[in-house]
């Protein structure tokens, strides 16, 4: 008699690793790219020798184990950034290697063993499948109750602004109108597709639903923020609060943060930091979100080569950073520009789809609110170089102290 329980359960290993492979080398699940080995093989393990235990005849139905699970899995793959899609398809890669790596030993039990073996396999794999999409809906959903809640709260702070300074107004009108189309479009048609859940089966398409309003719904959040960021510096109400700040940590957490960006361009992010300051005395929230916003512009431009950042110290009092990238390049006439909020480069400096058209602009008044400044240099179809020299030591006045 084949005891198919042990013959999976010798075989765990071997299965996890295939898998894993499999997943990585499958062109429509990109999100697993930029993911370690744990990261993709999650709770397969566990999985697996829950149905081990269901295939064995001597030892109870381990249900419980499989469903805890299979929700947990589904949260997990919700935060990583996967799609409905690409959770689909790395269950069908979970049945196939399974079966794939048990044929041999299949073809020697009996059929009345081969079947119950394929039976409680597939049993148990429907039941994973269900739960894990039952609780990526669910956390879904609550990412779209906590953005729903986020952009009241920033949409009150809008308001408030927007009565108090009607400049850019029309600008921002036009820049919000997409994404809030989008939010609206998906949003309706998925409250319909709700209520009328018996002519719907295919839960694939519905979270496909909630996915657009989600990416549209953080495209118009990140808008709202930038826009609220450059109100607030117009107004003079950034405030800062300077302390000691070690920069080469502040870089390295940087450029971690934004390498899956340039892997997924195949870029190289090169870093020279040996001259920058040990120490200095700034803002470094606000020296976090100039350099963030420098190298994402550098990466997102640029479709080939590198990005490249230096630090170094230039003189007594000051110190400098620059990024400079191999990307498309900013004509001279749009350099005069390139720093005013919502212009829109001739076609060599096109803005890309996800830019809010802020970026520059919020990082030239951080740079003027550190006392720094910051030059471009850029040609054309070579690249650009943005170099920000700031002093080692923030000065504080009495006038910036009451604000």
């Amino acid at each position: 008699m084949m005891d198919f329980s042990q013959v999976l359960r010798d075989k765990i290993d071997i299965i996890v690793e295939t898998w894993v492979e499999a997943v990585r080398q499958d062109e429509q699940i990109e999100t697993a790219k930029d993911l370690t080995y744990k990261g993709v093989r999650n709770s397969l393990p566990i999985v697996l020798q829950a149905i081990v235990t269901m295939l064995s005849q001597s030892q109870d139905s381990d249900i419980k184990t499989l469903v805890e699970t299979s929700l947990e899995h589904g949260i997990l793959r919700a935060k990583q950034g996967y799609d409905a899609e690409e959770m689909a398809r790395e269950y069908r890669l979970v049945r196939w290697t399974i079966f794939s790596v048990l044929e041999e030993d299949l073809l020697k039990g009996s059929p009345s063993e081969v079947i119950r073996a394929m039976r409680l396999i597939d049993t148990a794999l429907d039941e994973v499948i269900a739960r894990c999409f039952k609780s990526f809906t669910e956390e879904r959903l609550r990412e779209l109750q906590e953005l729903q809640s986020q952009l009241q709260l920033t949409n009150q702070e809008l308001t408030r602004l927007l009565r108090a300074n009607q400049d850019n107004l029309s600008h921002l009108a036009h820049e919000l109108k997409t994404p809030l189309t989008s939010i609206i479009g998906y949003s309706d048609l998925f409250l319909r597709l709700q209520r009328n859940k018996s002519a719907t089966n295919d839960t694939v398409p519905n979270l496909g639903h909630i996915e657009r309003v989600l990416n549209s719904g953080r495209q118009l959040l990140h808008l709202i923020n930038d826009t609220l960021e450059i109100s607030r510096s117009q107004a003079g109400k950034m405030k800062l609060q300077p302390r000691a700040t070690d920069v080469r940590s502040i870089v390295n957490n940087i450029v971690e943060m934004v390498e899956p960006l340039a892997h997924s361009k195949k870029l190289e992010i090169v870093v020279e930091c040996d001259r920058a300051p040990e120490q200095i005395i700034t803002d470094c929230l606000r020296l976090q979100q100039i350099i963030t916003n420098l190298l994402s512009n550098a990466i997102r431009y640029t479709d080939a080569g590198v990005v490249r950042l230096t630090c170094e110290v230039v003189s007594d009092q000051q110190w400098a950073i620059a990024v400079t990238d191999t990307g498309i390049g900013i004509s001279t006439e749009d350099q005069k520009h390139i720093f005013d909020a919502y212009f829109r480069a001739g076609k060599s400096g096109s803005l890309l789809p996800e830019s809010t058209g802020l970026g520059l602009a919020i990082v030239l008044s951080l740079v003027k609110l550190l006392q720094g400044k910051i030059e471009l240099v850029s040609e054309v179809g070579v690249g650009s170089t943005f170099t920000v020299t700031l002093p080692l030591e923030v000065k504080i006045s009495e006038a910036m102290l009451k604000l």
